[in-house]
């Protein structure tokens, strides 16, 4: 493995962050979506084995209060390997500035990054577009 790590976007092909995302597996998500949320969000790693682009993460962040990592992906073949952990160290080294740093985590995931440091939030609250699919996948509840 030849890893490299860059925070530049301006020459990513965007169908490849696509393909990524669905393999990880984490939805699917346009290319024009992904470019749409990477380009605004403050803070982004690209993982790369030579030209395979192999991870990617992102945080959203105003510069001092909160900073919201979400999209954290790795292909399958890749994890367990550490760039998971990696990727979100350094979004989290990014955002150590911030007041809170809070993470949005696929169900089943949670041991993983409370091994990071990450605590749930008992307090947290959220509107999805598509309501009753994220309520069957166990990302919101009604109680």
């Amino acid at each position: 493995m030849v890893i490299s790590w860059s925070n530049n976007t301006s020459e990513l092909d965007w169908s490849e962050l696509e393909t990524l995302y669905r393999l990880a597996p984490l939805g699917i998500k346009s290319a024009a979506a992904l470019k749409t949320v990477f380009e605004n969000s403050r803070y982004k790693w690209l993982v790369r084995d030579g030209e395979k682009l192999v991870g990617a993460g992102r945080a959203l962040a105003d510069g001092a209060d909160c900073s919201y990592i979400c999209d954290v992906a790795v292909l399958p073949e890749y994890q367990g390997t550490g760039l998971g952990k990696e990727i979100v160290s350094r979004l989290v080294d990014d955002s150590k500035d911030h007041k809170k740093i809070i993470l949005y985590s696929v169900p089943g995931k949670e041991g993983f990054y409370r091994k990071l440091g990450f605590l749930r939030m008992l307090t947290a609250m959220a509107i999805f577009k598509e309501r009753d699919a994220a309520i069957q996948r166990g990302q919101l509840s009604e109680e």
